[in-house]
């Protein structure tokens, strides 16, 4: 019998939330901060230590310039012996044409404990246009590492799209850019027209990666990418598009507009643990995006015969849930 026991939220006032298992046993930790004005990290030996573990502020916006504003959606990521956190961030919280300006950027870090040692930044990845792009996640998949991210293209409609290249290093991509996905689908498009936050999870046989769609509101869900472990992650015909959304708000459980995960596995390693996060209410006053309120939380998938992830629904607050499948 599999127990897990969740108790949410895991941490307040954290959105975009990532969490990497490392290899020395700890469970690292980074978010959106609600100033959106500086990169923390925090890590435990378990994922719930995480929620009073302290956070170390390890990198803060510039005065000025292309990473003085909006700094969102960090994530840790250890390759080749050095940790690297990705970011996005902006000149300013201005909007032209309803988007913002973010790029996207890398930091770099060769201490074996990263909240310790300096964080050197290797400047913006560069893509094939100088447009709205951030969400960056990487992964590596025989012996070929390979970014994923969301950015505008100038001759699409909406405002963005998911994209996979293969990378030179940590910090630069090389090769062809291939888009795998558009928002197409209603709940993809309600208040913006979203395809972003992209988590890769590599389980049986198939690479997955989950995104979310639609305004930051209680219209924020996600959707599901599936690719044959054998394909050719580089042609957009090797990924199956799920033509529903797979996580979205449950009124029942009293969570709003669940969103931007990441995954990571239980402490003794059988579980897979679905990280995202969520509101306890509905109705936002002003601009979603400045309401401090998406929470971190946490909960296992499950697995279907057919080998997809389950994710349920997002879990009510306060509560421990024991799952027994």
């Amino acid at each position: 019998m599999n127990e897990y026991n969740v108790k949410n939220p895991l941490i307040e006032q954290r959105a975009d939330p990532f969490i990497y298992k490392h290899s020395d046993g700890y469970y690292y930790f980074t978010a959106s901060v609600p100033e959106y004005d500086r990169i923390e990290l925090r890590r435990s030996k378990t994922i719930h230590g995480l929620t009073d573990a302290e956070a170390k502020t390890i990198w803060i916006k510039h005065e000025t310039g292309i990473m003085s504003a909006n700094i969102w959606a960090p994530e840790i990521h250890y390759v080749n012996e050095n940790w690297y956190v990705y970011f996005a961030a902006a000149r300013s919280t201005e909007t032209k044409d309803g988007l913002f300006d973010h790029r996207m950027f890398v930091l770099e870090n060769s201490s074996a404990n990263p909240l310790e040692g300096d964080w050197v930044e290797k400047g913006q990845v560069k893509t094939k246009w100088e447009s709205f792009a951030l969400d960056a996640t990487t992964f590596e998949h025989k012996g070929i590492r390979y970014y994923v991210w969301a950015q505008k293209d100038p001759e699409i409609h909406g405002n963005s799209n998911l994209y996979i290249s293969e990378m030179e290093n940590p910090w630069t991509l090389t090769g062809e850019q291939v888009c795998i996905t558009t928002p197409e689908y209603e709940w993809e498009k309600i208040g913006f027209s979203v395809n972003e936050g992209a988590a890769v999870l590599k389980r049986n046989g198939r690479i997955f990666i989950s995104y979310s769609a639609s305004a930051t509101d209680f219209n924020y869900c996600m959707g599901l990418l599936t690719a044959d472990e054998a394909s050719d992650l580089l042609d957009p015909a090797s990924w199956e598009k799920s033509s529903k959304p797979v996580f979205t708000t449950n009124e029942k459980t009293g969570q709003y507009g669940p969103g931007h995960n990441s995954f990571t596995v239980s402490e003794e390693g059988s579980k897979d643990i679905l990280i995202y996060h969520a509101r306890n209410y509905k109705e936002i006053e002003g601009d979603p995006l400045y309401d401090p309120n998406r929470h971190t939380r946490v909960q296992p998938i499950e697995w279907n015969e057919d080998g997809t992830p389950d994710f349920g629904v997002p879990v009510p607050d306060s509560k421990h849930v024991v799952n027994n499948r």
